[in-house]
């Protein structure tokens, strides 16, 4: 299902056919390092997540991550969407490009879309988004989207490895949709 479209790309949702797209991407360094380590290792392990993840999200909540392709190529790029997660109280924007697809505005335009959907057609008001303190990258596209940073937590505090984590808020009100 077809979610959002600009110029060069297209938001649709994630199918189980989308497990070796999964398996490569949330194994990058970067997902490593700046998401988390979500223990896919295997084809199996991919559509499992696909299924207790996304599907389960879409059915849940109607919203999830997005699977964002190429228009001209078709080629997948990256995730892109909207994220109910019981630790936060509004919806949160999430995103991972892959890394031979950075650098090419992909996850601004993106990232607009899925924006330009929270307010349009779910009729949002508000979304944050989570990123660790130190991935600049991310920083400077919230920034770019117009996020305010509102605070920081910790988190897996107690855990063996605690991750300074910032919050970015926008409130959709403000914004006028992407053409």
């Amino acid at each position: 299902m077809i979610i959002a479209k600009s110029q060069r790309l297209t938001l649709r949702h994630l199918s189980r056919s989308d497990a070796e797209f999964i398996l490569h991407i949330y194994n990058t360094e970067g997902f490593l390092r700046f998401i988390g380590d979500r223990n896919i290792r295997s084809l199996s392990d991919a559509r499992d997540f696909l299924t207790g993840g996304p599907l389960k999200m879409y059915k849940e909540h109607g919203i999830s991550l997005y699977r964002v392709e190429h228009n001209d190529s078709g080629k997948v790029v990256g995730l892109c969407g909207l994220i109910k997660r019981d630790t936060l109280d509004d919806i949160d924007l999430g995103y991972a490009f892959l890394p031979e697809h950075c650098g090419n505005g992909y996850a601004l335009e993106a990232a607009k879309l899925s924006l330009d959907y929270a307010k349009a057609k779910l009729g949002l008001d508000r979304v944050v988004a989570i990123t660790q303190v130190d991935n600049l990258a991310s920083i400077s596209l919230l920034k770019k989207l117009g996020m305010q940073r509102e605070g920081s937590y910790v988190n897996g505090a107690g855990q063996k490895e605690e991750v300074e984590i910032d919050i970015y808020g926008l409130n959709l009100r403000h914004i006028k949709e992407a053409s």
